[in-house]
């Protein structure tokens, strides 16, 4: 009897450990799959609205016409995005991943929900609406704050919801640049601090995201750009002095957009709602201006078209420093006075423009190829986004994913390093870290030790 009892009770409880492994791999693919989903809806969205309102216009009005329906435009959506977050919610501002790192450490991987609405609508409405600023920190936002709700759903209490947060970021990043693995890597990198105990979990969400991401929407890597048929030696001699160059374009979009944000915060009796349209205008007196000038739209919005033209050599050098400046200084202005969107495209859009202009001047001097253009051009992208977010194997992994080229990944390597440096001289901090001391978070009194975290979550019986 004894003994049918203790059989009883080792069956019972190895069917209870199955269910609980089961458990631990299915709700990772649950979170996965609503991320993907909310990224694909996210940037389905965000590009019918940018599609209608700029890209068709400026191809079918007048340019006097479309410069006053662009002001209109932009100003009118700006401060209906600042509405929502007045109504809904003012956790859904800026970038989202200063905040979901907050929410990480501070609160667990708890998000309310109605800041997944706030999201949604107000990064359509801001991005799609022209400012420049990019979808795809809002997508962690979105998708990390929806998971930690699904989480609840399904009876994870408040305090146990870091798994949930941290399966929803990696997913929105894989669903918005269908880029799997640099999704993985950024989680890592820049929200768990390279704290590797949710890394299974985090692996099954990106891979399910990435399968909703195909199925959706197709196979192809965010840049289509040329094979690369043969690189010579000369981009590797050029690849340091483009990425130093990106990198310094990276420390000054960083410091220029945190010395103006806090300059504006410090203003009393402005008007929550009118902030962003302040920001707005600037964008569009710069963006048309190029417009103008050039015909390219890339100052408003996410900037993809110019950047992909870029790519294909469709951009000349003069054109690509005309684009810098202007973006540089809209994505400033308008990131400082509250605009909804985040930074990884404005970013890469700053270092492809600087790698075009390296590659171009050095057309001059030295007998550069098509492909030696792109890979600089390509190699100015990785330099620019790690020095700014200070996540170096996301900034080498995000691009090689988005291009498909493996042949580039030595010189991204190289690249990623003299960023690295030039970055980590003139900044004291990564642009996240930035804006939650900025916002009065003293993250670091969060945040735990590896030992401690890892000491957590170890059995009582690991031997030590």
């Amino acid at each position: 009897m004894a003994l049918n009892k203790s059989l009883r009770k080792l069956v019972i409880d190895y069917i209870r450990k199955i269910a609980v492994d089961i458990r631990g791999f299915l709700l990772p693919a649950v979170y996965g799959l609503c991320g993907g989903l909310a990224a694909v809806a996210f940037q389905s969205a965000l590009n019918i609205t940018f599609s209608t309102l700029w890209q068709v216009p400026s191809q079918q009005m007048e340019h006097a016409t479309f410069a006053f329906f662009s002001l209109f435009t932009i100003v009118v959506t700006s401060i209906s995005a600042s509405l929502i977050l007045m109504f809904v919610s003012c956790a859904a501002s800026g970038s989202g991943i200063p905040q979901v790192m907050v929410a990480y450490w501070r609160d667990w991987g708890f998000i309310p929900a109605k800041v997944v609405l706030a999201k949604f609508f107000a990064g359509v409405l801001s991005i799609g609406g022209g400012c420049s600023l990019g979808r795809e920190g809002p997508t962690v936002h979105l998708a990390g704050a929806l998971t930690s709700n699904i989480a609840g759903w399904f009876g994870v209490a408040r305090q146990d919801r870091r798994p949930a947060l941290l399966c929803g970021s990696a997913a929105g990043l894989a669903g918005a640049f269908n880029t799997p693995l640099s999704a993985i890597a950024f989680v890592l990198e820049q929200i768990s601090l390279n704290d590797r105990g949710f890394l299974a979990q985090v692996l099954v969400a990106s891979a399910t995201a990435t399968f909703v991401c195909h199925a959706l929407l197709g196979e192809n890597p965010a840049f289509a750009i040329p094979a690369l048929s043969h690189i010579s030696g000369i981009p590797y001699l050029l690849v340091i002095p483009t990425a130093g160059m990106a990198a310094l374009v990276g420390a000054a979009f960083q410091n220029g957009t945190l010395a103006w944000r806090a300059k504006i915060n410090r203003i009393q009796g402005f008007p929550f709602f009118l902030k962003a349209a302040v920001g707005a205008l600037i964008n569009w007196i710069l963006g048309i201006a190029v417009f103008l000038a050039i015909a390219k739209i890339g100052v408003f919005g996410l900037g993809y078209g110019d950047l992909e033209t870029m790519l294909v050599g469709g951009i000349t050098g003069s054109q690509a420093m005309l684009l810098l400046v202007a973006k540089l200084a809209a994505t400033i202005a308008i990131y400082a006075w509250g605009g909804v969107g985040g930074i990884f495209s404005p970013t890469l859009f700053f270092g492809a423009a600087v790698g075009l202009v390296f590659g171009d001047l050095g057309g001059f001097f030295l007998n550069l190829g098509p492909s030696d253009r792109i890979a600089l051009t390509v190699a100015g992208m990785s330099a620019c986004f790690g020095a700014v977010v200070r996540a170096p194997i996301t900034s080498i992994l995000i691009v090689f994913e988005m291009t498909h080229q493996f042949s580039l990944v030595p010189l991204l390597m190289i690249g990623t390093v003299a960023s690295q440096a030039v970055s980590r001289s003139l900044c004291r901090t990564g642009f996240y870290n930035g804006v939650i001391e900025q916002d009065g978070v003293e993250l670091d009194h969060y945040i735990e030790s590896p030992s401690a975290a890892s000491l957590q979550r170890r059995a009582i019986s690991a031997p030590d």
